[in-house]
């Protein structure tokens, strides 16, 4: 297929070389995003082509043969590692099986992002956990696929685990256990599994006929880690006149914190206070109390978002909804 005919009827690439002022040679190598142009070149192509109607459906697809795992500064931490690893082991695997090179970057707003990209010199990229619209956008003007893991936005390929159904499933057990104040402490909800956390508790509450409490929620204060974040949480929820019997929590290590506070305070867990966390990550066994949580495959996640780049068609946006499974332990059984 030459330059000329890569788009059949509509727009065609010669359209594009006379708009734009350029070869047809470089409006290929810029659609294909080759190598040997310049980003400037590469991105006053990409918007002449979308300005004139440009059908990018209609380009051969570029086999991938490498693949960049980009995880946000704020997750590469231990606290988060715990959930994030697994995540990228599967990716890695997947990657493996169908011989594509996988690197990895842990990134941040400040950190000229498409300069390190370039780097890389990716054919595809994986964006797991949260990233600010703004990346995002910058990650998109390089006009690679890409796909979003444990995060979801208009527009956007996606993998995400069933959030809301978990958040449901952890405040209905606990409430089937017989506890009538079930708190919940989270982290930003501007993250969009911990919003969906969050609107799963909720749900949970009014099917059971609950009135919901906002005192009962409990966020990390900002400019703290998880650490101490969650110990001030479940402080916060602790001093309330009437304290919960139970608490959800967004994820397995603020439960882990959370139970600690307990035990310090003199609590009995799960007698005085349930606790339920999420992710079930490897340590969520090792507390004082083996920790109720709702299980996600992880490595799943990433060997799905492999999945989505191999498999996806360019400019359609494709949502896929992993299965949680609640797993009792003996932080909410006595």
């Amino acid at each position: 297929m030459t330059a000329a005919t890569v788009a059949q009827g509509g727009v065609t690439i010669r359209d594009i070389a006379r708009a734009a002022g350029v070869s047809a040679g470089t409006i290929s190598r810029a659609l294909k995003n080759e190598p040997g142009l310049t980003e400037v070149t590469r991105q006053k192509v990409l918007e002449t082509a979308r300005d004139l109607g440009y059908d990018f459906c209609k380009l051969r697809p570029k086999r991938l043969r490498r693949l960049t795992f980009l995880l946000h500064r704020q997750h590469n931490t231990a606290a988060s590692s715990p959930f994030y690893s697994p995540v990228l082991h599967g990716a890695e695997e997947a990657c493996r099986k169908q011989g594509i090179v996988l690197s990895f970057m842990a990134v941040g707003p400040a950190d000229g992002l498409v300069d390190q990209l370039r780097m890389h010199a990716p054919d595809a990229i994986v964006c797991a956990g949260f990233f600010e619209p703004e990346l995002l956008s910058a990650l998109r003007a390089t006009g690679k696929p890409i796909v979003l893991i444990d995060m979801k936005l208009r527009g956007y390929s996606s993998v995400n685990p069933d959030n809301m159904m978990g958040g449901y499933l952890a405040t209905k057990h606990l409430i089937e256990r017989g506890r009538e104040r079930v708190g919940f402490i989270c982290g930003s909800l501007s993250h969009y599994s911990i919003r969906e956390r969050a609107r799963g508790y909720r749900q949970a509450l009014f099917d059971a006929g609950i009135l919901a409490d906002p005192r009962l929620e409990a966020p990390l204060p900002d400019g703290v880690d998880l650490e101490q974040g969650a110990w001030e949480a479940m402080e916060t929820l602790l001093a309330l006149p009437k304290p919960p019997d139970a608490v959800f929590c967004y994820n397995d290590s603020a439960a882990l914190v959370a139970m600690r506070c307990c035990l310090a305070k003199g609590l009995k867990v799960p007698h005085d206070v349930a606790i339920v966390g999420f992710d079930d990550i490897s340590t969520a066994v090792l507390g004082h109390r083996p920790l109720t949580t709702l299980r996600i495959n992880k490595k799943e996640l990433g060997a799905l978002g492999v999945e989505l780049l191999l498999n996806g068609r360019a400019g359609e946006a494709v949502e896929k909804v992993a299965p949680v499974e609640l797993v009792v332990r003996t932080s909410t059984v006595c």
